[in-house]
């Protein structure tokens, strides 16, 4: 009975490897800056790991009991390792066809000077959606969308609200998105689960963002020009052969996922069809990234295996259209593999020690009822982007803290998953010394002070999932589902005996 006691660490001990990853991830960002996601962040995470793993060394625990947590909880993280590889080939495929390229051309031809905050909203968060990154939509077509603005007479703060929330929105439900396979992988949720769970609360609020802004539109007089974009819009015209047609291949891909079909196949049939169309519509981009001077079996060889596993950009002969119009491939996801099994490891350590346990039982008592729990993840997650300053470790800690409560009160994974993204992804730009808030400051040359009160989908977001928790609006329980199952058990029983 006493070596059992010995093995349960206090509240103090368990907090001390969550404290030294706070206190080595704050030091990170105020080094490393912009580069902490590039190996600084997977470090730490380790570091506080075997921090842990100390502590329960010194509780009792043996080293291959600490081992097995860890390979545990890292295998649960292998779907979305494979997801994000494919993701990579996706992204590369989908630009060398010119799928990408179209969307973005498709979606700047709707700019219109009276609606144009709620037209910056809409093409941001078509772009982020096609890309699955709000830096990169940000950083290009932001930046122009910003100039446009100015020349209209809208104050930069409005403008790069507008700019953000679409962004955002486009990031958040993107299941091209580092985040959202994030916040999935962390919480143990299916991919497109976590996607369509996630709509329910991320359309309201956007539709409440772009009633929000085209109010501001209507009541603003305005009678400067809209400017120009003919020279993108050639620029991509010139480099790529667009089509309606091109925009069949999203729709399979958008179809499949309806349909239910697991994300790697899906994912990877969208990849195939990709490298298809390529051949077919953009053999000028075959040519340029194979670096060949004819179609050939060599040439298609080289730009599709290129395509799929490391960095293509086009060449339109416009740096910032060409920043936008690139790709990683499965090569540029290797920084977010490293820091999920990172965090898997921390992750493992301190649940099969029992320490995310001794904090969780603190943590329930001010989470009595399924509203007071979704607002206490929404609470938690903006706490770690005022602290660690990093959006991805606002979705890993609070998930990995949360899970177990979760589960205790018999609610399904996608309801944390959910409010993860509803809350850390949206809130990381709004914090003016996180990552995101700093690089957005710095690219739009708008103080994060300055554009926070316009973001209003950002700020909405987390106030949306709260609401639907304290309204128990789609909410998803274990026991529905266990109903659900005994229901479909049932049925199949009873047209067994009519068979009979």
């Amino acid at each position: 009975m006493r070596s059992r006691r010995k093995k349960i660490p206090s509240l103090l001990e368990a907090l001390i490897p969550l404290i030294t990853l706070i206190s080595l991830l704050s030091i990170n960002v105020h080094i490393f800056k912009h580069e902490t996601l590039e190996g600084p962040s997977q470090v730490t995470l380790i570091l506080s790991a075997a921090v842990a793993a100390g502590i329960a060394l010194r509780r009792g625990h043996t080293w291959e009991v600490i081992q097995n947590g860890i390979i545990n909880s890292i295998n649960i993280a292998m779907p979305a390792v494979l997801i994000l590889l494919m993701i990579g080939a996706l992204s590369g495929t989908w630009l060398l066809s010119g799928i990408v390229p179209a969307m973005i051309y498709y979606g700047l031809k709707i700019l219109h000077p009276t609606f144009f905050l709620v037209a910056a909203c809409i093409i941001c968060a078509i772009v982020s959606s096609a890309t699955g990154s709000s830096w990169s939509t940000i950083a290009t077509i932001g930046v122009a969308l910003l100039g446009i603005g100015k020349a209209l007479g809208w104050s930069e703060g409005i403008i790069a609200g507008a700019i953000i929330s679409g962004a955002y929105f486009g990031d958040k439900i993107s299941p091209l998105s580092d985040t959202t396979i994030l916040a999935a992988s962390v919480t143990g949720t299916a991919l497109f689960t976590h996607v369509r769970y996630m709509l329910l609360t991320s359309i309201p609020s956007l539709i409440l963002t772009l009633i929000i802004f085209g109010v501001m539109g209507f009541t603003k007089d305005t009678f400067a020009t809209l400017a120009d974009t003919t020279p993108i819009l050639e620029a991509i015209e010139q480099s790529f052969h667009l089509s309606p047609w091109l925009f069949l291949i999203p729709l399979v891909v958008i179809v499949m996922i309806v349909k239910k079909v697991d994300a790697i196949p899906a994912l990877f049939i969208g990849t195939l069809l990709g490298i298809g169309v390529a051949i077919f519509f953009q053999p000028q981009m075959i040519l340029h990234v194979s670096e060949s001077t004819a179609i050939t079996k060599h040439a298609l060889y080289i730009a599709t295996i290129k395509a799929i596993y490391t960095t293509i950009t086009a060449s339109t002969g416009d740096a910032m259209l060409d920043k936008l119009l690139s790709a990683s491939g499965m090569a540029g996801m290797m920084d977010t593999i490293w820091l999920i099994i990172a965090a898997m490891s921390f992750g493992g350590v301190m649940e099969v020690t029992g320490m995310l346990k001794v904090i969780t039982r603190r943590v329930i008592g001010f989470a009595q009822s399924t509203g007071a729990l979704i607002t206490s993840t929404t609470g938690a997650c903006i706490f770690f982007n005022l602290t660690v300053s990093d959006q991805y470790l606002a979705i890993l800690i609070p998930g990995k803290l949360y899970a177990p409560l979760y589960k205790k009160r018999r609610l399904q994974s996608q309801n944390l998953s959910r409010a993860l993204e509803d809350t850390a992804t949206v809130t990381s730009p709004l914090v003016p010394w996180s990552t995101c808030g700093a690089t957005q400051a710095t690219v739009l040359g708008v103080a994060t002070l300055t554009y926070l009160p316009y973001c209003f989908f950002n700020i909405i977001s987390p106030l949306m999932s709260v609401l639907f928790g304290y309204l128990a609006l789609k909410i998803a329980t274990i026991d529905n589902l266990t109903n659900t199952s005994k229901i479909n058990t049932e049925k199949a029983h009873n047209i067994e005996d009519l068979q009979k």
